[in-house]
């Protein structure tokens, strides 16, 4: 076989000056994150951190589409499905590099241009700077594949404004730049077009961080969601997901009929442990949080859910999902406490 048949790899690893740049290298899988992809990321990001060389670490997506749109689902189909321990085992590896990288000791700048989505979440928005396009789309939708919101959205989701959080955790809503600006998501905005001659500037040893990208950033016009700010403040703050529903379904408008709706297509475990998750979350640490989603995952994992949700939505694609338990009434406290409670054999070790 010669170089030219070689398979790509999925990650790539460059230093240019001051900074290490990765490059998520799966354009036509929109870059979604595999086993083999933390497994070279998370060592690097460990080696670069220890080199004083580098000052800065930039992430950044392959292709115009995606930066990120989440983990590799059918593996973790396969695995399940066939009981590999991988199924859990990916989680744990991919949990502990979000810890490492809420937790880098250098400036992490992710370049968020395309879709970033679950698992590509996990990788930009715990770094110290989210940087959004003109192509950004954003959104947690894992309630709709019967897993919920993780990998560190237990932490930042309930530190979003007033109730933007559970709204997005519940919905699956998606945000463009204005949004995700607004909602603390990302942290600055700046026209793909700018990127490459934005990456150049980053590159340049002793350069200031935060300089360079006031240079370069730019407005990212109105947003959508400020104007529901109020609304999903007061619609999303009622006790139960239960009481959400029927907040929205008084409310009369179209828009909260829309959310009503999208909300009861979503599986009905994944929504009440998504809804307890936002109140567990706003009053933990980031560990806790990412100790608390291993034992809900290690649950999820072992249930139906979130391989009728995968068999619905990229194996068959029927669109149609049979959940178990198929409503939020037939899902009682007890049934979460059992989710969220200690495993037996202890906690994730975080590192």
């Amino acid at each position: 076989m010669s170089d030219t048949d070689l398979p790509e790899a999925e990650i790539l690893f460059e230093v240019k000056g001051a900074a290490g740049v990765v490059t998520l290298n799966r354009p036509k899988a929109l870059n979604a994150l595999t086993l083999n992809m933390v497994r070279a990321l998370d060592p690097q990001l460990r080696q670069w951190a220890e080199d004083p060389s580098i000052e800065r670490i930039i992430v950044k997506g392959a292709g115009e589409k995606g930066f990120c749109a989440g983990g590799d689902i059918r593996a973790l189909y396969d695995w399940g499905t066939t009981g590999d321990p991988l199924a859990v085992g990916f989680y744990e590896e991919e949990y502990k590099l979000n810890t490492f990288i809420k937790e880098y000791p250098k400036p992490y700048i992710a370049l968020l241009d395309g879709i970033t989505m679950g698992g590509g979440v996990g990788l930009s928005v715990h770094g110290s700077h989210r940087i959004a396009t003109e192509r950004l789309m954003f959104a947690m939708p894992e309630t709709g594949i019967g897993l919920f919101p993780d990998v560190g959205g237990t932490y930042f989701l309930p530190r979003t404004p007033g109730e933007t959080g559970m709204w997005l955790s519940l919905t699956g809503a998606r945000l463009k730049a204005a949004d995700a600006l607004f909602a603390g998501i990302a942290t600055q905005y700046i026209p793909s077009e700018q990127l490459e001659t934005l990456e150049d500037a980053l590159t340049v040893p002793g350069a200031d961080i935060d300089v360079v990208l006031r240079d370069f950033a730019a407005g990212a016009g109105d947003s959508a969601l400020e104007p529901l700010q109020a609304d999903i403040a007061r619609l999303f703050s009622a006790d139960s997901v239960e009481a959400i529903l029927a907040a929205l379904e008084a409310e009369g408008s179209a828009w909260a009929a829309k959310q009503a709706s999208t909300i009861r297509s979503k599986s009905p475990t994944s929504l009440k442990v998504a809804f307890r998750q936002m109140k567990v979350g706003a009053q933990a640490s980031f560990r806790e949080c990412m100790e608390t989603e291993f034992r809900i995952v290690s649950r999820v994992m072992a249930g139906k859910d979130f391989y009728e949700g995968v068999r619905a939505t990229i194996i068959d694609k029927d669109g149609a999902p049979n959940w178990q338990p198929d409503c939020l009434e037939a899902i009682t406290d007890a049934d979460i406490d059992a989710i969220f409670a200690p495993l037996p054999g202890g906690d994730i070790k975080l590192g």
